[in-house]
């Protein structure tokens, strides 16, 4: 198995990729606006990838947050809030906040579910911070690290609730970075001391089953390299010091923040401690090469692939369905209106 998510180049597989994904097996898929139209085309899209694998556990995922990082969208499907909208609900009630994420996460796992996708890549975990990049903005849950990390657990445990596995991104912390790393790579010099403040929401969800990295260089840690390529950010701040010992996907590697050929960084990754490296654009030059490049996928990582499969439906208490989650939602987020 190669260790890596591809993206594919439309709305069905090509003939060439459909041989290179047989051949290949890749830990699994992304798909992006370019692949979505309908619901059927989605569902028929995913049922295909699943049948060239043989296998119904398949890890298939989406950039699915809500705001402004959505690729299913209106009118197809409904649109969702971005992370900030509980983040002002939480200045007035905690508890409201949290039970408005989780029922807007398990509405969103339903739509996922029902098309045959596994995983988004959400929730945000990245701490806001003042004056930089507005790359995350508004995505975040806010400038204070445990609310953070009670709206971010509320969303694991909604999206759980629906059918469907989060990944906590951007360990160890994309909050204060004053570039936006699609375009370059962003660094960061804060000390070590002023980071355990980003830290904090990765290490309170350090259970999660999937987390992503920042293409990120951190001055204090790493002068060299971005988090996303560097040993010691990999192994000592995201596996010791957060703890975390879910499957760890990298940002995208087509990303302009790193440099040099994409399967060369691929491989970088995998080797820093990287469990999955992550290419989005279906360029099958790249994703040839990343085959090409990178070693079988290693024991510990199909471990924590296999973990990461794991049926992920926790039964609610309640069994609510979307139309219900939808006006709990609304009705809670109504609640700040009059705050404003």
């Amino acid at each position: 198995m190669v260790p890596a998510i591809y993206g594919l180049s439309g709305l069905t597989l090509t003939a060439e990729e459909r041989a290179f994904f047989a051949d290949a097996d890749p830990a699994g898929y992304i798909l992006f606006g370019r692949n979505i139209e309908s619901r059927e085309q989605v569902r028929a899209l995913t049922d295909d990838l699943r049948a060239l694998h043989g296998r119904n556990r398949l890890l298939i995922t989406i950039d699915q947050e809500g705001g402004r990082v959505a690729r299913m969208k209106p009118p197809v499907w409904p649109a969702y809030p971005a992370g900030s909208a509980f983040d002002r609900l939480y200045d007035i009630g905690p508890a409201s906040a949290i039970e408005a994420a989780r029922a807007n996460a398990e509405a969103l796992a339903i739509d996922l579910a029902e098309v045959g996708i596994s995983c988004t890549h959400a929730p945000v975990l990245d701490v806001r911070c003042e004056g930089a990049h507005d790359v995350i903005g508004d995505r975040s849950y806010g400038f204070e690290p445990m609310r953070v990390a009670a709206l971010g657990r509320a969303v694991l445990d909604g999206l759980a609730r629906g059918g469907v596995a989060g990944t906590i991104k951007h360990v160890p912390g994309h909050g204060r970075a004053c570039a936006d790393s699609h375009k370059e790579l962003p660094t960061v010099t804060a000390s070590e001391e002023e980071l355990e403040r980003d830290l904090a929401p990765f290490r309170a969800l350090a259970g999660a089953a999937m987390g992503m990295t920042a293409h990120v260089r951190y001055t204090a840690w790493d002068a060299d390299n971005p988090g996303t390529l560097s040993p010691f950010v990999v192994g000592e701040i995201i596996r010791r010091r957060i703890g975390f010992d879910g499957l760890l996907l990298t940002d995208d590697m087509d990303m302009q923040a790193l440099a040099g050929p994409v399967p060369d960084n691929a491989a970088r990754a995998l080797a820093a401690g990287c469990d999955i490296a992550l290419n989005c654009w279906a360029k099958m030059d790249d994703m040839l090469g990343i085959a090409r490049a990178c070693p079988d996928i290693r024991a510990d990582s199909a471990a924590r692939l296999e973990r990461a499969l794991a049926p992920t439906r926790v039964p609610a208490d309640d069994t609510a369905g979307q139309g219900d989650l939808f006006a709990k939602r609304d009705a809670l987020l109504a609640l700040c209106e009059g705050e404003a």
